[in-house]
């Protein structure tokens, strides 16, 4: 795992969480390279084995049992996973251009994304069928077929398209659980029909015969009506239609056939195959720049030509591995050669399964377990995690090549650092950075961020008083960008929270050291996302201070506006007996970054949490006031309970909370059950003596998130009664889906001690 305060010299970035990419981070996880930094980009966390995809259609196996969580692996192999899409490569600067998010600098990349549906040939394929490929975005098409098969009245008509080994097997895997969820249902499983159709004079072309010929026994004992030599060029609504001029109705159609390349590769120069798979050599790097490489299905080996299979893939992720390795050392790269036949155990979808290789072929429910056997012991590698070396601290210039202003700045990057102003950052990495960020430009802005003066000036409004906060804390996320955007919300929370106009910000920033093109893009990164909330919120960032340290760290002091009779302020001392307590955003970031850090949360319940957390407070403080809030503050360091507590005291009133109304983030409750906590949580646990509880509160599940530490949380603020109702939809209609009613506010001496906790509605 890399190790925190050594400089980063070179970066591997990852396009794609295919099978050889996984191989790749579990590799470098294992046998770290100090220096080398590696970052996945991805738009799935969680990445599906296509070999248990028919088992998991078929309803055998469950999600989590056929996805590998790309968070867990990529946090296990010291790497960077950021949740993007790539859309285009800017070789020439050594950079990943992505879709949401600035461009990402390589010094090394592979791509590895898989296959991409080619439908647009046929016509209306792109409207009316759903493409099983790229992988990682069926299951939410899979979902939805299920769903309108399940709510379609009468007889539905399946149409597959595609006869080889993976529209046979899925066929099968849908038949077997779309009868038994008809079954289920009490409905009749024969209303279901099946069609497969192929091109090709055979099903299963690249097999032998007698493997051939036990699909086509099990295709027609299962009343799988199978059409050959029929090339699809016409699909529509409700009915496809063939080269040869048959008509077929169907209700769904799924398309397991004409893959080719992402379209976003034909721009990036690189050398394609007439169905736009990046061509490689045996070294898998390009053809075209011996600086990419590419794997899996993908990849076009030109000394090597393969069908697409993933056993492919899962192999190439060896070699791939230790070829990054080298190129970054400068050593000859070892030759990859694929084996000419392989292995496919093909499953007819009741745990039943064919072994084909070569000449052989060979089957029973035996085969089944054996491919269950083989599955699961490939996907415990990416789940259960292997001792791991330590990667040796980097005192001087490894064996990674560095010209000799490199060299000199890893070895001052390791040297011992200068503080006060010695530990700034260079003049022109800011210069470069800073140059490249646009702050929103107001009027009562004076001089601001790009001018060279030594503070900023700022106009404060007639009539208006000016508000101030301040927040800084550690990255607790690997992803630059995404941090960036928390931090700023963070800090504007305060500001919101209180009815002000935020107007100006000015940043503080911990950067660790290390070359400067690294130190450089870092700083881009994280204040690209601030940059984006800030302006979002009509906030100009007008200077700051940038100095090194060993972990990086972002804050900001905000300045906002307010009328002058201070009339919109909702202070956390407006609370009032009889009133409702609203919860904007649900609870518990504190146990699931604490779990996150220690390999034990899924990368769903961090997406989710990000999400939350990158949500803007502004428009939901705005909805609480339009309804009557009569006080609120921001969810932060302090937890629930200590927040609550900052409002009741100097309220003069008590509360009670609803346990069982708390909105809470996926996951939260089970991490926190298994105690795994924030390292801040022992001291809100202090705050206990302030509750009155029942003795089963203690068990309840959502007991020990009422002091768990927020970052970026939701607002919680007092509301009339009569206006709670309208004020949830309001919240629920600006995006904060869990916003909720959670408790009560209480005349003082109501209860015996200010809070009270209900174990539910």
């Amino acid at each position: 795992m890399q190790v925190p305060d050594q400089p980063v010299l070179r970066d591997i970035v990852l396009v794609g969480g295919g099978h050889s990419h996984v191989g790749v981070l579990r590799r470098f996880g294992m046998h770290p390279l100090p220096g080398v930094r590696l970052t996945v980009i991805c738009h799935d966390t969680h990445t599906p084995y296509s070999g248990m995809l028919p088992g998991y259609i078929a309803g055998h196996y469950s999600y989590d049992e056929v996805h590998i969580d790309l968070s867990r692996l990529a946090r296990f192999a010291g790497a960077r996973l950021f949740r993007d899409e790539a859309l285009g490569l800017d070789r020439d600067a050594g950079k990943v251009l992505c879709r949401n998010r600035p461009p990402v600098p390589y010094d090394l990349l592979s791509i590895n994304i898989g296959s991409t549906p080619q439908m647009s040939s046929v016509a209306g394929a792109a409207e009316h069928a759903v493409p099983v490929k790229p992988i990682n975005g069926f299951n939410h098409r899979w979902q939805l077929l299920l769903e309108r098969v399940r709510s379609h009245a009468g007889p539905t008509r399946i149409a597959v398209v595609g006869g080889g080994a993976g529209g046979v097997e899925l066929t099968l895997a849908m038949r077997y659980r779309l009868r038994k969820e008809l079954r289920e249902a009490g409905r009749n499983p024969d209303e279901l029909s099946f069609h497969l159709l192929t091109s090709d004079p055979v099903v299963l072309p690249t097999h032998n015969a007698s493997v051939r010929r036990s699909f086509e026994r099990v295709l027609a004992e299962r009343g799988v009506a199978v059409h050959c030599n029929a090339e699809v060029v016409q699909v529509s609504a409700r009915s496809l239609r063939t080269a040869a001029g048959e008509m077929l109705e169907a209700d769904e159609v799924v398309w397991v056939t004409s893959a080719g390349g992402a379209p976003w590769l034909c721009a990036t120069g690189l050398a394609l195959d007439a169905d736009g798979f990046i061509q490689v050599s045996d070294t898998l790097q390009t053809l075209t720049d011996p600086k990419v490489f590419a794997a899996g299905d993908i990849a076009s080996m030109v000394n090597h030509p393969r069908e697409k299979a993933g056993v492919f893939a899962v192999r190439q992720g060896p070699p791939l591995a230790e070829n990054l390795r080298r190129c970054v050392e400068s050593r000859t790269l070892v030759r990859y050669r694929p084996q000419t036949s392989w292995l496919a155990l093909i499953s007819t979808g009741d745990k039943y399964a064919v072994a084909s290789r070569g000449a052989l072929g060979f089957q029973g429910a035996w085969v089944w377990r054996w491919k269950d056997w083989i599955d699961r012991r490939f996907m415990r590698k990416f789940s259960r995690f292997p001792a791991m070396e330590t990667a040796p601290a980097l005192t001087a210039p490894s064996s990674i090549r560095l010209d000799e202003e490199e060299a000199a700045q890893a070895i001052s990057a390791v040297a011992m650092r200068c503080g006060g102003c010695g530990a700034k950052v260079g003049a022109t990495v800011l210069a470069r950075a800073l140059g490249a960020l646009h702050p929103v430009e107001r009027d009562d802005v004076l001089i601001g961020l790009h001018a060279p003066d030594d503070a900023a000036v700022v106009r404060v409004p007639p009539g208006k008083a000016m508000v101030h906060t301040v927040d800084f804390f550690r990255a607790f996320i690997d992803d630059p960008y995404i941090f960036g955007k928390v931090a700023a919300n963070h800090a504007l929370g305060d500001i919101f929270a209180m009815g002000a106009e935020a107007q100006s910000a000015t940043a503080i920033v911990t950067i660790p050291a290390g070359l400067e093109t690294k130190q450089e893009d870092l700083l881009f990164q994280m204040m690209s996302g601030a940059i984006e909330v800030l302006n979002e919120a009509n906030c100009a960032l007008v200077g700051g201070h940038t100095g090194e340290g060993k972990e990086l760290a972002l804050g900001f002091a905000v300045n906002g506006l307010v009328d002058e009779d201070l009339a919109p302020l909702t202070r956390k001392s407006g609370m009032r007996p009889g009133e409702v307590l609203i919860l904007t955003k649900p609870i518990g970031t504190g146990t699931l970054f604490a779990a996150h850090a220690l390999l034990q949360a899924r990368g769903r319940w961090i997406d989710a949490a990000l999400v939350s957390m990158c949500q803007s407070n502004r428009l939901g403080a705005q909805c609480l006031r339009e309804h009557g809030a009569s006080a609120c503050t921001d969810l932060t360091g302090f937890g629930l309970l200590g927040h609550l507590l900052e409002m009741t005291r100097p309220s003069g009133v008590d509360a009670e909370l609803d346990l069982a109304a708390l909105p809470i983030l996926e996951g939260a409750e089970q991490t926190s059950a298994a105690g795994i906590l924030s390292s801040l949580q022992p001291a809100n646990v202090r705050l206990r003596r302030a509750l009155r509880k029942p003795q089963e509160a203690l068990k309840h599940p959502r007991y020990a998130l009422i002091f768990d530490p927020q970052t970026a949380g939701g607002l919680l603020a007092s509301i009339p009664a009569a206006r709670v109702e309208s004020c949830l939809a309001a919240l629920h209609a600006l995006g904060y889906g869990q916003a909720a009613a959670i408790g009560r506010v209480l005349a003082q001496g109501e209860a015996l001690e200010p809070i009270v906790l209900k174990l539910g509605s």
